[in-house]
């Protein structure tokens, strides 16, 4: 049950990663989770702080991706721009590293009635100036991306294989 992670395009100014995973929980439950239980699956090593417990995601048009940091900190990650509760979640931002240039993305979780699961499917494209080119960033986000949509998944199916 791995993802399905690929760079679909890259380029020297920008480029888009695609994973798609099946999930043994509804759309409605997998979207939940998303929004509601972010603490319980992002990993801590992809947060500012180190602890996905200070991540918070407001589910509305022009809600915050956001952090809190220590001494009254925060960063915000992205902003939400579309929602269809159980079914889409969009937002733009520059996440991690990508924060300190002349980068945005935008980064969309699907969600499709698969049998008795949920299909999910996520996808951020990235463009802008960034030192270097964006080209070697590709591999790495996709990693991070993939590896947040498995632990999602791994969270919505605890004790399966």
């Amino acid at each position: 049950t791995r993802a399905s992670a690929d760079v679909v395009e890259r380029g020297a100014n920008g480029f888009v990663v695609k994973t798609v995973v099946t999930i043994a929980a509804s759309p409605d439950r997998t979207f939940l989770a998303l929004v509601d239980e972010i603490d319980m699956w992002w990993s801590n090593e992809h947060t500012w702080s180190g602890q996905a417990g200070n991540l918070w995601l407001t589910p509305n048009p022009g809600g915050c991706f956001c952090e809190t940091l220590a001494n009254s900190g925060g960063v915000a990650h992205a902003v939400v721009n579309h929602v269809v509760p159980g079914e889409l979640l969009r937002m733009t931002g520059a996440l991690g590293p990508l924060q300190a240039s002349a980068v945005t993305g935008t980064l969309t979780w699907q969600f499709e009635k698969s049998g008795s699961g949920t299909t999910a499917t996520v996808t951020y494209a990235v463009s802008g100036f960034y030192p270097g080119g964006l080209e070697a960033m590709a591999g790495p986000v996709d990693g991070v991306i993939s590896e947040q949509l498995r632990r999602l998944k791994a969270h919505l199916e605890p004790g399966r294989k």
